[in-house]
């Protein structure tokens, strides 16, 4: 009986090539979730694996998350208000997302800014969540009632012009106020 010829061992088989490739597959999801910094690593260790195609792809996505790093990292801001002017250039060019990541941000370096409430109001009304930007909008308002006019006139708050609630946050009853004021000062309302 004739021994059969050994099987030729695959790239499949070799158990670096199967490291590198589940590497790169990481790599690969963490880039396409953005998260670059998480993704290069990744790369970094399919490199001088034993797959040259592999190695080759693995460069190109390790050159292109060094080059959103690099962007990301010449976004360093000098005070909270230059951090939320920058945040509210990625709304007005229609980045929703990233100018979400930088008011969350902002918001936790700065919980009781009023800007940053009145703007993450204004981004959850561009993004559809009627109810949190009614609900920060009255916040903002009541830390700052000078907001008041600049939503007036805020396009962002374009999608709540017709609603009621929203009208009352920005035209409230001055009889209301001045009878809340007077009950608090102790003074009997007219009966």
């Amino acid at each position: 009986m004739a021994q059969k010829p050994p099987a030729k061992k695959t790239m499949a088989d070799d158990p670096r090539y199967t490291q590198a490739l589940q590497s790169y597959e990481a790599g690969l999801r963490a880039m396409q979730e953005h998260k670059f910094d998480k993704a290069k690593p990744h790369f970094q260790k399919v490199i001088g694996g034993p797959a040259k195609e592999l190695t080759d792809r693995a460069n190109v996505h390790l050159n292109t998350c060094n080059q959103h790093l690099e962007r990301s990292g010449a976004t360093q801001f000098k005070t909270t208000e230059e951090h939320f002017d920058y945040a509210v250039s990625l709304m007005n060019v229609g980045d929703y997302v990233t100018a979400r990541e930088h008011l969350d941000k902002l918001f936790k370096q700065a919980p009781k800014a009023d800007y940053v409430i009145y703007g993450l109001a204004a981004l959850d009304c561009l993004t559809g969540h009627v109810e949190d930007s009614l609900r920060r909008l009255d916040e903002a308002l009541r830390m700052n009632s000078q907001l008041r006019y600049q939503a007036r006139n805020d396009s962002d708050f374009q999608n709540l012009a017709e609603d009621p609630r929203f009208t009352e946050l920005l035209y409230p009853d001055p009889g209301a106020e001045l009878g809340s004021m007077e009950g608090e000062l102790g003074e009997e309302e007219p009966v």
